[in-house]
């Protein structure tokens, strides 16, 4: 998590299967643009899993080169699987893809299932609504989610900036 923990305006869930690649990044990121963006103390995001089977894993290692030979500062945070207090702590669970998205629906209380977007509906341009898996392959498939998880994010905090608070 990051930010204040007191009262932030706008609570955000990053999800994806294991925790390890996709939502860690896009928790990353969304650290930093919204800290560039003078959003520090209003905004807490977190990330989860859909099936963390490994919870308290660490980020995967490929991620963790990406996201640092692009200057975003990496945590040390830990896998870990979505539940039920999720649904009730957070504003917006935004989900890496349409997988994602099914599960988060099967596991959501039907009072929360207002709360479940994905990642890249803030970024219409990108052209895809779906973050690819990059676990099973290379390097390059980690700096392409992350050039998809910067595109969601930058539309996430303009939204966020142009929502009263």
């Amino acid at each position: 998590m990051f930010f204040s923990r007191s009262d932030p305006s706008h609570k955000i869930l990053m999800v994806c299967m294991g925790n390890v690649c996709r939502s860690p990044m896009a928790q990353c990121v969304a650290r930093h643009l919204a800290k560039q963006a003078g959003l520090a103390g209003t905004i807490l995001v977190d990330s989860a899993g859909t099936h963390a089977g490994r919870g308290g894993a660490p980020i995967d290692p490929r991620a963790v080169t990406v996201l640092s030979q692009r200057g975003y500062p990496v945590g040390k945070g830990r896998a870990r699987q979505i539940g039920d207090k999720d649904f009730d702590k957070f504003d917006m669970i935004l989900a890496m893809d349409q997988a994602n998205m099914i599960d988060l629906r099967q596991l959501c209380p039907g009072e929360h299932t207002y709360k479940l977007r994905l990642l890249l509906e803030f970024a219409p341009a990108a052209g895809t609504m779906e973050i690819p898996d990059p676990y099973y392959g290379s390097v390059a498939g980690f700096e392409r989610v992350l050039d998809l998880c910067e595109a969601g994010v930058r539309g996430l905090v303009a939204h966020c900036l142009a929502m009263p608070k």
